[in-house]
């Protein structure tokens, strides 16, 4: 299946899946369609269900002439009975589901060139039978690629850290970071970051260990683990530090990405410099796919509060990441 973006398609044209329809994902939707609109013109496509947009348009006040500034692209996964905002259901979580196949879909068709979707809910999208653990594994599988092919890159004001592991124990992720999964996690770090315009990215990557193990002296994990990773990288002919200790590399900031080990080297980096503006990236497949670093907001779905900010930064970065766009080829 080619990922390649129709030439036909207006540039940067953005579609965003609205996430779980019971969380605040089709308000903030709605909210980065308008911003994304007055900032650059032309007309995202909202993914979801044309009476959801709806409610929420009428629920922010907003104008025919407002709602005109975006396109909804109703993808019919949700019945309005089974609509309960604040409600973590398996229907919902379907419907999550099926607004990224749609996503992916108009992405193949040309109509689209990059996907922002709202946010997520793990515990419905599984009630609904669907394995799930992120976005990641789910584009994986709707564009036709392996799901261990997909990674995790947080991005938040410039930083970018790529992730072996996530949701899993301490104990069991050092278990299986490999030098193959370490250099795997680099190449999708790589691959993404030549598609969204970076020739020749610096990579770091990070220590499993303090820093990176001094040597064997606080563990021999990066001896066996890193080290080779790296010089294999190297052998590529690629651009690669480390290993590094994760406090000293990430506080200097002079590359293009880092290769965390654990979920934590890389969540508390980027949100500390940005608590709830952090961009989730699918790393690894030859598409332009990216969600926000928060949650559903089911406390809060349906009242017009909800924040749209990270969403808002997020189309930022895949409007210009397609505006700048490469077609790597895996090595």
């Amino acid at each position: 299946m080619s990922q390649a973006a129709n030439p036909a398609c207006k540039q940067g044209r953005l579609g965003i899946a609205i996430g779980d329809p019971n969380g605040i994902g089709p308000e903030i939707a709605v909210k980065a369609a308008l911003a994304a609109h007055t900032a650059r013109g032309g007309k995202p496509i909202i993914i979801g269900e044309h009476y959801i947009i709806d409610a929420c348009c009428n629920v922010l006040g907003l104008a025919d002439d407002a709602r005109a500034a975006f396109e909804v692209f109703h993808a019919g996964a949700l019945k309005p009975a089974d609509w309960e905002p604040g409600k973590i259901s398996a229907a919902a979580g379907a419907a999550t589901a099926a607004y990224v196949r749609a996503a992916i879909d108009l992405l193949n068709g040309g109509r689209i060139q990059a996907i922002g979707a709202a946010p997520h809910c793990e515990a419905a999208v599984n009630a609904a039978g669907i394995p799930f653990s992120g976005y990641g594994g789910l584009v994986a599988d709707y564009c036709g690629y392996p799901r261990d092919r997909a990674f995790l890159m947080l991005e938040a004001r410039g930083l970018r850290v790529v992730h072996c592991t996530l949701h899993e124990s301490v104990v069991s992720a050092a278990r299986r970071i490999t030098p193959e999964l370490v250099q795997q996690a680099a190449t999708a770090a790589r691959e993404t970051l030549v598609l969204m315009g970076i020739e020749n990215p610096r990579l770091c990557v990070l220590g499993i260990n303090p820093h990176a193990g001094e040597g064997g002296l606080f563990g021999t994990e990066d001896e066996a683990v890193t080290k080779p990773a790296v010089a294999g990288l190297r052998a590529r002919g690629w651009h690669v530090d480390g290993p590094v200790g994760a406090d000293l590399a990430l506080s200097e900031r002079r590359h293009d990405a880092y290769v965390a080990m654990l979920h934590d080297q890389g969540h508390i980096a980027t949100k500390m410099l940005s608590p709830k503006g952090a961009t989730a990236l699918v790393a690894g497949l030859p598409v332009l796919f990216a969600s926000v670093g928060h949650g559903a907001a089911f406390d809060i779905a349906g009242k017009g509060e909800a924040d749209a900010s990270a969403l808002i930064d997020t189309l930022d970065l895949l409007e210009y990441a397609a505006a700048h766009r490469r077609h790597p080829a895996r090595k």
